[in-house]
């Protein structure tokens, strides 16, 4: 059977590269990031290369060819195309994906000049970003005609078929969205009905209709912001000739003492940047009158302001009393329906004018939102029956009331204050009149079509308008709603001009984005290209069950939901709930559920298992066989996981290749899907690391983050003879310190030289799949081995080289302790990192983490996660004695150097060593050199982002320069790299 090309091959740097440019500024992202949020978006480019790379045959070897008769055929067609050889279809596949250069060395180049203050000609890449390059005709014939040769050993001599890319989990729809412009057969499934809609809008509209369907959206969108703005103006009062950007709120509660209104701030910011326009709020507070009023400070004093706070770690503070109030008394208030929200000040710009401009809230203001609170009370009652109010309940199934339901809010409606609600439910009652108009002028197919994009403008307002979105200070505008992926209170939040500036805006997104998503799929005929529509098929429904004929997909690419990570359908409900009302008439195959289906959504998800589950003695809950919630949410994600990996076995041909992009970095979320995609069938032929997110990122030396996605290269299995874990635990080790020294090689570290071992590794487990420990279970059969056994000694392989690799390639002794947290450094680069992980990494070094935490103060262990702490912490905390006269652990050793010399200086440094006798200690030197290179040399704005990084620097200059330094992590990045959401939006 001939091979893909992804099996053999694939340029893995230059795709990574690419991937982080096409996600390098928030304003060019691309078009379908911003038609509508959706949550873990995979790059186009990083989609595209998968897609194409299944599809095409690899080059097959000469040796292959005297063995095969097809792979000999393939070796001829491949020569005949490609005269250059091997090399030259590697070239033509990377400029095939619109790489049209050097990814990775202008990567390189770029951030090279940004340390040097040199601003590089062009866009420092030399071609446009890959994305926006439409792959041409003659190329996507190619693609179709080589794609052949792998299904008949030769290609078709009329016209090529178009090969089946099939995506189970569509989400978003980076991958078919991809696939369609290659001209495939596309078809994407998806459970949820708020991605299907986007699908919908994304995927299949904008071809069939074309750009030139963005002015009438436009016309109809104006049409529909001028009756709102008609309906809404009496509650947005303009004052003379400024127009309103934002109405800051604080969410408030009573002081416990004298019952008047506290707000809850946790800063009083307006604009914060340089000392010449920063800007903040100053409350002066009447005790007498029991009022207080907004004044708007600048420079010194709004530094002052801006940094107060009102409500900080879960604490209350009156500013009648200046007493503080807890986070329970707070919660409990708002249980009872008794917090409230003031109105502090409004952001403005002036006509003619630049640039943002503050005042406090006016009578006049406070005003029209008390009119605004009237007329919705006397409008509510006929919308409710009307069924245009969003009063659904929010789902018991919850895993976000932090957000909601912990602040009394257990309806969708709650989320919004009268006036921004007044605002939502008009714009809906609006719509459905504009387009029941739209209907008879432009007839039912277009008018749908307008309903889908004037729906997804008003997901935007309620989006940007609600009490969860928020002022950002720093770039001064709005948050959303999903500023993050859950709910997450805000304290303080914006508001939006309802009447004036909201609904245009969401109106010229969606026009735009139409217009840009459409120049991606469409092309119309010219003199020198055929007309080109992109097409797919969207289908609703569970992965586990699709309506598609056995055997009838040629290639399967998709990125499956990642285990516990975001809860789709939760949280889209504050979508769903506007959207099934929005497009009821026009698209009631998206409106036909009460709420979204958590129940078939393949997620670990331990809400659903809350009324199952008892509380342990820790507050964990227990359910079947004593197991928590947790562990009940993570064997029906395996299932419905492997479900769904068994339905695309059997729609996949026999020849057929299934790609899984996969990027999580716990080693349990990949247990789970090794064991999904070896239950179901499959082999892991190959992998691949594509290093897809910036490591030059505060962000990043604070939480732990996987920097690279795994590319899964899978085939139907063929038939495999078992094994047991004994007979091939040797195969693993080896396998494992191979690819961990190939990748290592290659310049990969830390936890991404960790996972990208554990495809090569499940790769062998594949190969004799099942694999049997020797023991029996619970019902007596023989024991299948879980593959987390071969992942943990992967990852005890890969510390080993990791350890090498911190100490210049020497093989030294230290003690377990300080391996640790050597490793720990090395594999996260961040202070804080998942419990979980941290508890594998102590098994991987043979220790107790809570021995860890709580004799060594080695670790601060909360909810979830663990932290590193500082030399100075471990000191505070009793884990560390400068004074001792002997150390259990090198690193304490380490330590008791580091927090002397940052608290007295050079002197008393090199007394303590001399007197320790570690100044010329070559164990010592390599602790320190070790040390040096593990923890990440991150800066921001010049400094350390971490104390360790700061300290151990200076240490080298004074008393290690022998030393080599480590190169610094050059420059910082743009705030979409600094944030980590390569695939967020």
């Amino acid at each position: 059977m001939s091979r893909s090309l992804i099996e053999q091959w694939l340029p893995a740097a230059a795709i990574g590269a690419e991937s982080l440019r096409e996600r390098g500024s928030a304003k060019a992202y691309p078009p379908i990031n911003f038609l509508h949020v959706w949550w873990a978006r995979r790059p186009l480019v990083a989609s595209r290369a998968a897609v194409v790379a299944s599809l095409l045959p690899a080059w097959p070897s000469e040796h292959e060819a005297v063995n095969d008769p097809q792979a000999k055929r393939i070796l001829e067609r491949l020569e005949e195309e490609f005269p250059d050889g091997e090399e030259g279809y590697r070239k033509w596949f990377v400029r095939a994906l619109g790489i049209l250069g050097d990814s990775a060395a202008a990567r390189k180049a770029i951030k090279a000049a940004n340390e040097a203050g040199i601003k590089l000609a062009g866009n420092g890449y030399g071609y446009p970003r890959a994305f926006t390059v439409n792959p041409q005709s003659e190329t996507i014939v190619r693609i179709k005609r080589l794609a052949a040769l792998k299904s008949t050993g030769n290609e078709d001599s009329g016209a090529t078929p178009s090969p089946r890319v099939f995506d189970p989990f569509s989400g978003g729809g980076s991958i078919p969205f991809e696939a369609a412009r290659y001209g495939f057969d596309t078809v994407a499934n998806e459970l949820n009905p708020v991605a299907a809609a986007i699908l919908q809008g994304t995927l299949v509209l904008p071809a069939q209709l074309g750009p030139e369907f963005g002015k009438t959206i436009a016309t109809w969108g104006e049409e529909w912001s001028n009756r709102l703005r008609n309906r809404l103006a009496e509650y947005f009062p303009h004052n003379g000739t400024e127009n309103v950007v934002a109405y800051i709120w604080a969410h408030a509660v009573p002081c416990p003492t004298t019952g008047r209104l506290t707000p809850l701030m946790p800063d009083f910011w307006l604009d914060r940047g340089s000392s010449q326009r920063n800007t903040a709020m100053a409350l002066e507070v009447d005790k007498e009158s029991g009022r207080f009023h907004v004044n708007i400070v600048h420079g010194v004093e709004a530094k002052e302001w801006g940094q107060k706070s009102t409500y900080k770690g879960g604490t209350g503070t009156s500013i009648w009393t200046g007493e503080p109030f807890s986070g329970e008394y707070i919660r409990t208030v708002a249980q009872e329906g008794r917090m409230g929200q003031i109105l502090l000040a409004v952001v403005h710009t002036n006509s003619g004018g630049r640039g943002r401009a503050f005042r406090p809230a006016t009578e006049a203001d406070i005003a029209a939102v008390e009119s605004a609170e009237s007329e919705l009370a006397r409008k509510f009652p006929g919308w409710e029956i009307s069924d245009l109010a969003p009063i659904d309940d929010i789902d018991s199934i919850s895993n976000y009331d932090r957000g909601h339901r912990m602040y009394g809010i257990s309806r969708w409606s709650e989320f919004f204050t009268p006036r921004q609600l007044l605002v939502g439910v008009t714009a809906l009652e609006e719509l459905h009149t504009v387009t029941a108009e739209a209907r008879e002028r432009i007839g039912d197919e277009k008018s749908r079509a307008l309903a889908l994009y004037l729906a997804f403008a008003l997901d935007k307002m309620v989006d940007y308008n609600s009490r969860q979105s928020s002022w950002d200070a720093s770039r001064t505008k709005i948050r959303s709603t999903f500023d993050k992926h859950n709910f997450n209170f805000k304290w303080s939040f914006a508001e939006f001009d309802g009447a004036y500036a909201l609904a245009p805006w969401a109106v010229n997104n969606a026009v735009v984005n139409h217009a840009k998503i459409s120049a991606l799929v469409s092309e119309e005929q010219s003199l020198v290209s055929e007309e080109r529509r992109a097409a797919a098929q969207v289908i609703r429904g569970s992965a586990s069950n699709v309506p598609l004929p056995d055997n009838s997909v040629d290639v399967i690419v998709t990125d499956p939901p990642y285990y516990d990570n975001v809860m789709y359908a939760e949280i889209s409900d504050f979508f769903y709930v506007w959207l099934k009302r929005s497009l009821r008439h026009a698209w009631p195959e998206y409106a036909d559920l009460q709420k979204t289906d958590k129940d078939s959504e393949a997620v670990a998800n331990p809400a659903l298992f809350k009324g199952v589950a008892e509380t342990t003695a820790r507050g964990r809950r227990k359910g079947e066989g004593g197991k928590r919630a947790s562990e009940l949410a993570d064997a029906r994600y395996e299932e419905l996981l492997k479900q769904s990996f068994k339905e695309a076995h059997r729609v996949l041909k026999h020849s057929g290749m299934m790609t899984v992009m996969f990027t999580h970095k716990r080693i349990d979320a990949w247990d789970t899907l090794g064991a999904a995609l070896l239950d179901a069938g499959f082999s892991i032929d190959a992998s691949w690391p594509v290093h897809t997110e910036s490591e030059n990122s505060t962000h990043q030396a604070k939480k732990n983050a996987a920097q690279s996605t795994i590319f899964l290269a899978c085939k139907k299995r063929a038939g495999s003879e078992s094994a047991y874990w004994s007979d091939i635990r040797r195969d693993v080790e080896r396998v494992a310190e191979d690819a961990a020294t190939r990748f290592a090689s290659e310049g990969m570290t830390g936890v991404d030289l960790t996972i990208a071992t554990y495809g090569p590794v499940l790769s062998v487990l594949s190969e004799r799949w099942p694999v049997f420990t020797g023991e029996l279970d619970d019902d007596g059969s023989p024991e299948v081995l879980r593959p987390d056994a071969a992942l943990d000694l992967a990852r005890e392989k890969v510390a080993s080289l990791k350890k090498r690799e911190l100490l210049g390639g020497r093989e030294i002794d230290f003690d377990r302790v300080t391996d640790w947290y050597l490793l720990a450094w090395n594999d996260f680069a961040a202070a804080e990192f998942p419990y979980d992980e941290a508890r594998k990494l102590s098994i991987a070094t043979h220790l107790d983490l809570d021995d860890l935490a709580k004799r060594h103060k080695m670790v601060k262990q909360s909810s979830g996660s663990v932290t590193l702490l500082t030399p100075a912490q471990r000191a505070t905390a009793g884990g560390l004695d400068i004074d001792a006269a002997e150390f259990d652990t090198w690193i304490d050793r380490l330590h008791s150097l580091m927090l002397l010399y940052d608290s007295e200086g050079l002197a008393a440094a090199k007394a303590w060593l001399n007197r320790a006798r570690l100044a010329d200690d070559p164990t010592f030197t390599a602790v320190f050199r070790a040390a040096l290179y593990a923890i990440p040399r991150v800066k921001d704005k010049g400094e350390f982002a971490r104390p360790e990084a700061r300290i151990l620097d200076s240490l080298r200059a004074a008393l290690f320069d022998h030393v080599e330094a480590p190169a610094d992590e050059l420059g910082t990045v743009s705030e979409a790299e600094r944030q980590g959401a390569l695939f967020d939006v």
